[in-house]
């Protein structure tokens, strides 16, 4: 069935009403962020949907819940006042992806980096990343295969996915913590990862072992995945 778009016959005012009201509608019925184009669709290619996102999140101000630009789309989020509320109606309201330390380290890189080889992230944390944990966060929806890198062998890179954007309430990779000041402090280098030298650097400020290593990445970091 065709949806009319034009709404002629309304005027001006009642017409940018009946926009909101089916933006807020198709936003509020869909599981998953909803895009520009999918919006388009019910208010034409001439409505400025950032204006009627606008109005719509204006007469939501005080409520329990926004729409939030996510993973690309919009969708209807609960405000993190609400969360404890939450909690004791319906349970926990925790992320269904639990994360160790070290498979967030991992996906920070994939995430800074991409696309990134196995290999290359090895060489960043002075360790084998084994296939089990690249494993775990395929299983986890949060990285998927990237082209193949153009050298001997051609292994596959990873790159994050829409998935891993909605979990971490990011709308782009734009949206990440500023990625110079971590380089700024020596804890990210494209350069260093690529030459295999990431810990010496480290070590040159004084993170004398692994796990110190791990631990100064994860509290340089934890931004990213602490929405």
């Amino acid at each position: 069935m065709l949806v009319d778009t034009e709404l002629a016959d309304l005027p001006p005012e009642l017409r940018w009403r009946e926009w909101m009201g089916r933006v807020e509608a198709a936003i509020f019925a869909a599981s998953e962020p909803v895009g520009r184009e999918v919006l388009a669709r019910v208010v034409g290619r001439d409505a400025n949907i950032d204006l009627l996102i606008d109005d719509i999140r204006e007469e939501l101000r005080g409520r329990p819940y926004d729409l939030v630009a996510v993973a690309g789309g919009w969708k209807h989020l609960t405000r993190p006042a609400y969360a404890d509320a939450i909690r004791t109606a319906v349970g926990s309201s925790e992320r269904a992806v639990d994360l160790t330390q070290s498979e967030a380290l991992v996906l920070m890189c994939i995430a800074y980096f991409q696309p990134i080889t196995r290999a290359e992230l090895s060489s960043f944390f002075g360790k084998e990343i084994s296939r089990d944990l690249i494993g775990n966060l395929r299983g986890f929806g949060m990285i998927s295969s990237g082209p193949r890198a153009p050298r001997p062998g051609a292994p596959y890179t990873y790159v994050t996915t829409q998935a891993f954007l909605l979990e971490f309430g990011l709308d782009s990779l734009r949206d990440l913590p500023d990625r110079e000041a971590l380089e700024d402090a020596g804890l990210l280098s494209k350069e260093k990862l690529l030459a295999g030298d990431i810990m010496p650097g480290l070590v040159a400020d004084g993170v004398d072992d692994q796990e110190e290593m791990e631990q100064s990445l994860a509290d340089a970091t934890s931004a990213a995945f602490d929405p």
